[in-house]
């Protein structure tokens, strides 16, 4: 499996460097050096390459930015990565209201923007014979072409999230907002594949004409990511805790003594096997198998149930009302492998745990999950790794 390089940090911001980076920095370095072979070779090949990596520090400077603004508004930033399509911030939620969110989209091209205006104030007050004012100037017109590419109205660039914070402005509703720009995103990618296309086939240009297409393969890739991510975040705020909740528990008398309790249930299931204790018509709370082994085994022929159980109030529970997102949270949060769902009377209405919650969301989109897979997740109580239910939940709440 691919894994990134970590090199540094700036401002607290892990740096990252994707190994695909190496193949656009040659790239870069070779349309630099060819372009100035008018100074010499040595100088050319060594202006390239110092053009090829002030390239890329704009295009940090610019992730900056929106990594920046994001920090402002109280949200963590987890990594700045530089990959073969330029970089990438990720920001671990979305801004609280669309002006935020505007705020963080529009940081980028600023400072693009602003980068472009100093480097050619810098070109003008070079000499015209200083080759540095060629290279400055480069890097000026770069830079403004970073800004007005990242401004295209579509997912997942800037421009995207600027028509996403305005459509969210206009409609009062995220996910919709961000379903019209992921779409917007996908028209401009299969758009930028046929460009790309028809550049080759008219000009011959297949290098370029390949990398227009290749960045609109990118554009489709992660504008279907964000409509698929949002999709999710709506299903775990629609689907509530009665939604994926499961009888899976045993209702065991609080006055029997601990050795019938034992004898009974202990040899028969499973160690995860959950018991509620109840008498008189209520329940008394909930026992645990670990409570039962630390009382001496003389007591157990006296004492019952109900002095070991934890009442109902004191275990991790959720209401029957909970969306699956806060649900989530409260399994991750708080290292549990299963909540308690209570009834609006303050009863046991079901149990909860992570294959429960696959099982729910995946007959609701959709998606072939097996029981083999659903059992494999209740035992090891880990999501399958494509849904990053973990992620979603947590930037859906804090959103």
């Amino acid at each position: 499996m691919q894994t990134n390089w970590r090199i540094g940090s700036l401002f607290g911001i892990p740096l990252f460097l994707d190994p695909l980076w190496f193949v656009i920095l040659g790239l870069a370095t070779l349309n630099f050096g060819v372009a100035y072979q008018e100074l010499g070779t040595a100088l050319a090949w060594s202006a390239g390459i110092v053009m090829a990596l002030l390239l890329f520090a704009s295009v940090l400077l610019h992730e900056l930015g929106h990594s920046l603004v994001a920090r402002s508004q109280g949200i963590k930033v987890n990594s700045i990565t530089l990959f073969l399509f330029g970089g990438i911030a990720a920001i671990e939620e979305e801004s609280k209201t669309p002006g935020k969110a505007f705020q963080v989209a529009i940081a980028g091209p600023a400072v693009s923007i602003a980068l472009f205006f100093l480097l050619r104030l810098g070109s003008n007050v070079l000499p015209h014979t200083n080759p540095l004012r060629i290279m400055v100037g480069d890097l000026a017109r770069i830079n403004l072409v970073l800004a007005l590419f990242n401004l295209i109205p579509g997912l997942p660039l800037d421009g995207g999230q600027v028509l996403k914070a305005a459509l969210w402005k206009a409609t009062g509703d995220r996910f919709q907002a961000v379903r019209w720009a992921a779409k917007a995103g996908q028209i401009l990618g299969y758009s930028a594949i046929a460009l790309g296309l028809l550049v080759d086939y008219l000009t011959g240009e297949l290098v370029t004409g390949l990398w227009i297409a290749l960045l609109g393969w990118f554009g489709i890739r992660n504008a279907t990511s964000y409509d698929r991510v949002t999709i999710l975040q709506e299903t775990l705020l629609k689907l509530k805790a009665s939604d994926a909740m499961t009888r899976d528990f045993r209702i065991v008398d609080a006055n029997q003594i601990l050795r019938s309790f034992a004898d009974l249930y202990l040899l028969e299931t499973t160690p995860s096997q959950v018991y509620f204790a109840e008498s008189d018509g209520r329940y008394r709370g909930m026992v645990s198998i670990d409570d039962l082994r630390t009382v001496e085994r003389s007591d157990w022929e006296t004492r019952t149930l109900e002095s070991i159980v934890h009442p109902l109030t004191e275990i991790p529970s959720v209401e029957e009302s909970t969306n699956i997102a806060e649900v989530i949270n409260k399994l991750e949060n708080e290292k549990l492998s299963r909540v308690t769902v209570l009834s609006p009377a303050g009863a046991v209405a079901g149990v909860i745990d992570r294959g429960d919650i696959v099982r729910a969301i995946a007959q609701n989109l959709g998606l072939r999950i097996t029981e083999a897979e659903i059992k494999r997740i209740k035992e090891e109580g880990i999501y399958p790794q494509g849904l990053q239910l973990q992620v979603i939940a947590k930037s859906t709440i804090n959103s």
